[in-house]
């Protein structure tokens, strides 16, 4: 039996969230109701746009509107009460989502939860980085500010203004220091365990990314000859995906928007190893060594990510601050087959 696979839709921690797909146990034609008779119900409370089995009980049922606001009143009205037009049976309801397979969300990369599970040498990850209300008054901060917009997400730099176009920055040309909002988060940075160099690491330049939902990154690496070698980013106000492929193969180029292309649709591509890890809000990713100057990472362009057989739809938006020292001279690192500086 060929059925639609569906999900108790998640929010960034964990509870669940609407949708416009209802969940409907103890009512089904192995019960005498048909999907008919349940789309005609259901009806009273909005457009519905299909009644599909939930699993080949016959007793469990989803229902998809058009709305959500048509679903959260049909599960007002109905959940744990006798329904008299469906031989008064008592529905049990919640908000359901279909679930697209792990291979169309996220390629059949199994998503890690800690930085250690990827094996990438550099890679760090500390939860719980800032506390929620810290979070907020961080947001609060850039919200005051003007945003740049580009093509689908917002912007704001610090220190030195980042070039999108040669993936580079002007170092005769400084915006300022860092601003005094984030003084807190670069003096914790000092202390991130387990990590070398960080205690001396002098950060100038801080980037804000405001992604809306569905806009992911398109895959890079951080250019060598721009950047030192630690990247911090702080993920604040959703949860996403990011995505790390190591290429067998050098892939610096200076277009880099025809190589990105080619990368970001190059799934089945068998020339890189892939790793994925899931960044909740709040989260402090560390890139250094092996996977600052050789991995790509990536955010994938979705609404929804599969994160150990759970779906989690991403927020109304994610911001991540991503903190660097801008270079002054020539990188010497051990990856030249990644690096411009050798080119």
């Amino acid at each position: 039996m060929d059925l639609p696979r569906f999900a108790r839709p998640r929010g960034e921690n964990g509870s669940s969230s609407s949708s416009p797909n209802l969940y409907v146990a103890n009512c089904g034609p192995a019960v005498g109701i048909s999907h008919r008779t349940v789309a005609a119900v259901f009806g009273d409370f909005g457009d519905v746009k299909g009644v599909h089995a939930a699993d080949e009980t016959g007793t469990r049922v989803i229902v998809c509107f058009s709305e959500e606001s048509s679903a959260r009143a049909a599960l007002e009205a109905l959940h744990g009460r006798p329904c008299p037009l469906l031989g008064g049976r008592t529905l049990h309801i919640r908000y359901s989502i279909i679930r697209p397979s792990i291979s169309q969300l996220n390629d059949s990369v199994s998503v890690s939860l800690s930085a250690s599970e990827l094996n990438i040498p550099g890679l760090y990850l500390l939860h719980d980085f800032v506390t929620a209300k810290e979070e907020e008054e961080l947001l609060l901060e850039v919200d005051a500010r003007p945003w740049n917009n580009l093509a689908k997400r917002r912007v704001q730099h610090y220190g030195y203004e980042f070039c999108y176009q040669t993936r580079n920055v002007n170092t005769k040309h400084q915006l300022g220091g860092l601003p005094s909002f984030v003084s807190h988060v670069v003096d914790r940075i000092s202390m991130f365990p387990n990590a070398e160099d960080v205690a001396d690491a002098v950060l100038d330049q801080l980037t804000v990314n405001e992604y809306p939902p569905g806009v992911g990154l398109s895959p890079h690496i951080d250019t060598h000859s721009a950047f030192e070698g630690l990247i911090f980013s702080l993920s604040l106000a959703g949860p996403c995906i990011m995505e790390f492929r190591r290429y067998t193969e050098g892939t610096w180029h200076k277009c880099p928007s025809s190589i990105d292309l080619k990368m970001e649709n190059s799934v089945n591509d068998s020339n890189y190893l892939r790793r994925a890890i899931y960044l909740p809000p709040r989260s402090m990713l560390l890139l250094s060594g092996e996977a600052r100057y050789a991995w790509h990472h990536y955010i994938p362009h979705h609404k929804i990510d599969m994160v150990k057989d759970s779906a989690i739809r991403r927020g109304p938006r994610r911001v991540s601050f991503t903190f660097r020292k801008v270079r002054t001279d020539p990188c010497r690192c051990k990856f030249p087959h990644y690096c411009d500086s050798h080119r």
